[in-house]
């Protein structure tokens, strides 16, 4: 039996994972962007290890979030589920920043450097992610004019890249990315093509399975197979560029 922790748990691909592993018999503590929200919650909570609550879009939540994390112990595993998708504009956090950077990218940054280091981190990234620059100038869109698809995207090249970075870092962690795939969730829309079913599934099997298979680590994702991610995911100085610009905007080092 393990202990994961899974952002983003209150809907949609979060949801179900934590579904999956709980009835799987693991101990699964449960995360909500607000107390409302975890009310969504209420029928999972008492089978889960709990149930944590912080507004990744905020650093200071954020940091909170990982200190109640913390408190119950060391876990075998975090899937870095939660995430915005189209934001009709460029909407600050409460230090500035793009939420779509905040929630996507520098929530799982933070949460990497400040939760006790597990053995095996999921971090959920997009096959949109292949269409993204590569370029870190202006990764908070502060210069450009805002474009929600490219931003997500992005978001996604980044996670991506830092999911790497963490393996060529932490050889004691298996660490990953998963594409999902365009499924129906509340983000994908109901007209979504992909399984749903499969869209949680390696993320849940990556977490947890002895399977030989999933005893990887800097591998990128899609239904149980690996698959060809972006050149600058698995391109050192491109990740290390990465981290120092989150470092800096966050005031954490990870590495």
């Amino acid at each position: 039996m393990a202990r994961i922790f899974i952002t983003g748990s209150t809907d949609g691909l979060g949801l179900a994972t934590a579904r999956t592993l709980l009835n799987q018999g693991h101990e699964v503590l449960l995360h909500a962007r607000t107390r409302a929200r975890a009310a969504a919650l209420d029928d999972l909570a008492p089978q889960a290890a709990g149930v944590v609550v912080g507004d990744l879009s905020s650093a200071v939540e954020t940091r909170d979030l990982a200190e109640q994390v913390n408190a119950l112990g060391r876990m075998d595993a975090v899937v870095h589920n939660a995430g915005v998708y189209l934001a009709p504009g460029r909407v600050a956090t409460p230090e500035g920043h793009s939420r779509t950077l905040a929630v996507n990218v520098l929530a799982p940054y933070l949460l990497t450097a400040l939760i006790q280091r597990p053995g095996r981190l999921v971090y959920i990234s997009s096959g949109m992610h292949h269409g993204a620059s590569g370029n870190l100038h202006d990764i908070d869109w502060t210069e450009r004019r805002w474009n929600a698809s490219a931003a997500y995207s992005e978001s996604k090249l980044h996670v991506s890249a830092l999911a790497a970075s963490v393996a060529r870092h932490w050889p004691d962690v298996f660490s990953n990315s998963v594409d999902p795939g365009w499924v129906a969730t509340k983000m994908g829309g109901a007209g979504a093509p992909d399984d749903l079913a499969m869209g949680h599934d390696t993320q849940s099997w990556l977490a947890v399975s002895n399977d030989p298979a999933a005893l990887v680590s800097g591998s990128y994702w899609h239904h149980r197979r690996p698959r060809k991610p972006a050149p600058e995911v698995n391109d050192t100085a491109f990740q290390d560029r990465l981290t120092n610009k989150l470092a800096e905007l966050t005031g954490v080092t990870l590495f």
